[in-house]
């Protein structure tokens, strides 16, 4: 499989991971010192452990659907359509990965800047 195949897959099977809360997948998923972004809230994750905490605590009931994927090599962009509660919006993820298939870094663009809700200051840097 090239890289650019094998790149699509791995950005199906994460948001897969996600959307199922399959922990132990996505730890496969993700190199161990990934790192993830949000611009709009200016939060910065360090390591694979405070990524998969931050997902598995994330508040309310969350839903991702793939609208779109573009990958190219070893990078890939995911137009996503996110539910929480009975709220809808898109969203754009942005995936780099290692020469092993394994997320070094995601970008979540999320439509309009927020302020991040509380309880998760332990696992982010804000700039």
């Amino acid at each position: 499989m090239d890289d650019t195949a094998e790149t699509r897959q791995t950005a199906l099977a994460y948001v897969e991971s996600l959307e199922h809360r399959d922990w132990p997948r996505l730890t496969t998923l993700l190199a161990e010192d990934v790192v993830y972004e949000m611009p709009q809230t200016r939060e910065r994750i360090h390591g694979r452990p405070a990524f998969l905490e931050f997902n598995s605590n994330y508040p309310g009931d969350w839903h991702l659907r793939v609208r779109r994927v573009l990958a190219d090599g070893r990078a890939a962009a995911l137009w996503l359509d996110v539910r929480v509660g009975a709220g809808e919006q898109e969203a754009c993820a942005w995936l780099d990965l290692d020469n092993h298939s394994r997320i070094t870094r995601i970008t979540d663009y999320w439509p309009e800047p927020y302020e991040p809700p509380p309880g998760r200051d332990h696992l982010v840097e804000r700039w």
